[in-house]
């Protein structure tokens, strides 16, 4: 009987350990696979990197004055847009992966008081 008491402590705090490893590294490894993909598509659409790296260049090859300087209104609006989206996208990520954080010591929280 003696025996018994330390190995349900010993499996209990065993599975305890083997939960927060699955929640909190594995959850994340997963969490952020699927983020980095939903950036990918969102960056397929909006292509911040591309726009800015020919922000220089004129607009559809036109070297006049008018497509030089059309080419810059046109690629700081995009990189604007795409920074604001960027950002709001960002701030939802962070916000979502607290919450899966807080889950279970909420649920803690709520068993004890």
């Amino acid at each position: 009987m003696l025996r018994v008491i330390p190995y349900l402590i010993s499996h209990f705090l065993y599975h305890i350990g083997e939960f927060l490893r699955h929640w909190y590294v594995r959850g994340f490894k997963m969490y952020s696979g699927w983020v980095v993909d939903r950036l990918e598509e969102v960056d397929y659409y909006l292509a911040w990197r591309e726009t800015a790296r020919h922000f220089f260049e004129p607009l559809y090859k036109d070297y006049s004055i008018l497509g030089r300087l059309l080419g810059i209104i046109f690629r700081t609006a995009r990189l604007l847009v795409g920074t604001i989206v960027y950002s709001v996208l960002f701030a939802i990520i962070v916000c979502v992966y607290v919450i899966w954080l807080l889950i279970p010591l909420y649920l803690v929280f709520k068993i004890l008081f």
